[in-house]
């Protein structure tokens, strides 16, 4: 993809009329929104102006480049804007910035954008460009300029014959976004090296992942490492070499005295673990995500395709019988016999496993994996469920973060046998031995409890039991309360209750449902690009994706909250209330014809709950001026 198929004469300003940092951006973010390329203007400044918190993206040579990658941007683009007077941008020179790009990238943005722009960002540190945009006159002059200088890059791959050079130099760059520090940094880091004749090579991680990716001989012969990054780096590889760790906006700076200092091996041996920019403070957003509730979710995360994948095999093997993958009934079909063994006896049977293999890996990275498996394996076959396959992972975690201290003091002669010998074997033996002398009968009595105190629940408490499960769904839309609840249910489904679960998937679909049909039935109580995403609503919530409603939360959470759990809420309750039972933990209405029970009352039940939510909505909220 060509830059200015992203960079267009309605978006550039060539005559910027603003003083000050934060008034270019408001004049940049207008000419974005103006051009069509935003779903929400607010958002989206919201998001340059987190990334400028974290370092600012004047990087000096009179250059701006504010950026942000966000579900705010509708398609991407890039704003050019120059200022002849200058800005003072809190640039990293302190000089005025006079050429301004804002980029704006998609949440999910694909690879040829990524690349565009980051064949931008490595274009800027060229003199001959910057000083030819500051010269341009007309908006058509800027595109030719650009178009003149875009030029595909290559990787490198020239590693086997400079290998063995012992002055050798490599460097990792990584931003937060991806986008444009890490290739400027990148570039600089190049071409300072390329002028002191330092044999050089970069990786750079961006958002289109990382390229040129260093190898293990390319580590060991190399003089030192420059990692300049501002988010996280795969630092255990640089084991043992001289190291030296910057911000990213260090090496745009300072690439010549950053490559003396690697080229002297002036620089720390790193000794292995976490770098800074792994450990450090990142703000409210990481501290939610730590202990219990990180090592929990990374587990769910990474058994929810064995979920989804295998449930909806065996829903499909259901259409053609309850009974069809029984070699011994009537309804016995090969094919659902097939699809069942698939979904059910390998793919489900995998799930509990998984989970606590993910929660001991996010415990005690990647030694904790083998442990953690074994005893997901031993509670799954021990009939402990997933309260059993949470507590082995946990343990797992534990145990084997309890080895790696114990052995810590080893000779240096056995550090490689640790992962490979020690860490597997202790870990597996004490993880196993624990699992089956003490814990795997007291928790399969609390799982046999479990259902047993479902099963014997009578119809007023099990319509309760689905307005909470049902209202949980919506609570945060994806979030831990809405995780918990969906995660009870698929405990639910393999102990052989179906009931829960129905209500919690008519809970989960009814948030995007019900937004869809309130910007349909009440079109002025939603702006234009709200409207839009509520045709995509439908969808998501037709599939069970409850995370369609978040941006309608996030605009206005105090209407559409307590609208959307109150309809989930009654939604559940209907389930249960109609003796609804859902075989499959997943795909929404396309699992509606195997549901024990009446299909249509469970739509009905969906239904209910999805007006009940357009309907609050409506009424609440205000109309657009």
């Amino acid at each position: 993809m060509r830059i200015t198929e992203l960079l267009r004469e309605e978006t550039i300003a060539l005559d910027l009329q603003a003083s000050s940092k934060a008034a270019v951006i408001d004049e940049l973010v207008s000419v974005l929104e103006k051009s069509g390329n935003l779903q929400d203007a607010k958002e989206f400044k919201k998001a340059i102006l987190n990334r400028e918190s974290q370092s600012t993206t004047g990087i000096g040579e009179g250059i701006a480049i504010p950026h942000a990658k966000t579900a705010a941007v509708k398609s991407p683009a890039i704003v050019f804007g120059k200022s002849a007077a200058g800005i003072d941008y809190e640039s990293l020179d302190g000089a005025p910035a006079h050429l301004f790009f804002m980029i704006a990238a998609t949440e999910g943005a694909n690879q040829t954008h990524l690349e565009a722009l980051s064949r931008l960002s490595s274009m800027l540190m060229d003199e001959h460009v910057r000083k030819s945009l500051v010269e341009a006159s007309s908006k058509q002059e800027v595109l030719e300029i650009i178009n003149l200088h875009d030029k595909e890059e290559e990787e490198e791959t020239d590693s086997e014959e400079t290998s063995s050079n012992e002055r050798k130099v490599l460097a990792v760059t990584a931003c937060p976004t991806g986008i444009a520090h890490t290739y400027m940094a990148a570039d600089a880091l190049k071409a300072k090296a390329k002028e002191m004749g330092i044999d050089f090579k970069v990786e750079t991680n961006g958002s289109g992942g990382a390229k040129n990716v260093l190898t293990a001989a390319e580590i060991e012969s190399a003089a030192a490492i420059i990692v300049a990054a501002d988010t996280k780096v795969e630092m255990n590889r640089f084991k043992g070499k001289p190291v030296i760790e910057v911000p990213v906006a260090e090496a745009i700076r300072n690439p010549r005295e950053l490559l003396e200092k690697a080229a002297k091996k002036d620089a720390p041996i790193f000794s292995g673990g976490k770098s800074a920019s792994e450990t450090e403070d990142q703000g409210p957003e990481k501290k939610q995500r730590t202990g219990f509730y990180k090592h929990l979710m990374n587990g769910v995360s990474n058994m929810l395709p064995f979920v989804v994948g295998g449930g909806i095999l065996i829903a499909i093997s259901f259409l053609f019988g309850i009974q069809s993958a029984n070699p011994n009934h009537a309804e016995y079909n090969e094919f659902a016999a097939l699809l069942m063994k698939i979904g059910g006896d390998n793919a489900f049977y995998l799930m509990v496993p998984v989970l606590a293999g993910f929660i001991a890996m996010s415990i005690a990275d990647r030694p904790g994996f083998a442990p953690g498996m074994i005893g997901g394996l031993i509670a799954a076959t021990g009939q402990s469920g997933f309260l059993g396959g949470i507590i082995a992972g946990f343990l797992a975690g534990y145990v084997v973060v309890g080895i790696k201290r114990l052995t810590k003091n080893f000779p240096a002669a056995l550090e490689g046998i640790k992962p490979v010998l020690i860490y597997p074997l202790l870990g597996i033996f004490i993880t196993g031995f624990i699992m089956l002398q003490f814990l795997v009968e007291p928790l399969s009595a609390v799982n046999t409890g479990i259902q047993n105190w479902l099963d014997g629940l009578g119809t007023g408490n099990l319509i309760v039991l689905g307005l909470i499960l049902g209202g949980m769904m919506a609570v945060d839309m994806g979030g831990p309360i809405n995780k918990a609840a969906f995660t009870f249910g698929i405990a639910m489904i393999e102990g052989g209750n179906l009931a829960p679960h129905a209500a919690i998937m008519a809970g989960g679909m009814v948030p995007p449902l019900g937004l869809a049909l309130a910007t349909t039935f009440f079109k002025k109580k939603f702006k234009d690009h709200e409207r839009k995403a509520g045709i995509a609503a439908y969808f998501m919530g037709a599939s069970f994706i409850t995370e369609g409603a978040i941006p309608f939360a996030a605009a206005d959470p105090f209407r559409v909250i307590p609208s959307i759990v109150t309809g989930s809420a009654v939604a559940g309750a209907l389930a249960m209330a109609f003796g609804i039972g859902l075989p499959a933990p997943h795909g929404g209405l396309f699992v509606f014809p195997v549901v024990e029970g009446n299909p249509f009352l469970y739509l009905l039940a969906v239904l209910s709950g999805s007006i009940i939510t357009a309907i609050m909505v409506g009424l609440l909220k205000k109309p657009v001026q």
